[in-house]
């Protein structure tokens, strides 16, 4: 039996690809915030991007090892780089 899909708003479908996209940002945060697992993030993404994006994006996060926590080394222990997120 398959899960029913949930819908998410516009800025939450954008703020899921961004994340998904990001290379520090792993799998397990983007579960935590949307209760996406990766094989959902993977659906997610199938279903709301063009085909060519899909397959580039696919292409990069294949064995990336910074998309799931577990394969990161100890000393990485945030999802995001400090200089992302500028304060003005």
């Amino acid at each position: 039996m398959s899960k029913p899909e949930t819908t998410f708003t516009a800025g939450d479908a954008s703020r899921i690809i961004e994340m998904a996209w990001e290379d520090r940002t792993p799998f397990e945060a983007i579960e935590r915030t949307y209760g996406l697992n990766e094989s959902a993030v993977i659906n997610f993404m199938r279903t709301n991007m063009k085909p060519s994006s899909f397959r580039m994006w696919r292409k990069r996060m294949t064995n990336r090892v910074t998309k799931h926590a577990a394969l990161r080394s100890e000393g990485v222990k945030r999802a995001y780089c400090p200089t992302q997120y500028k304060r003005m």
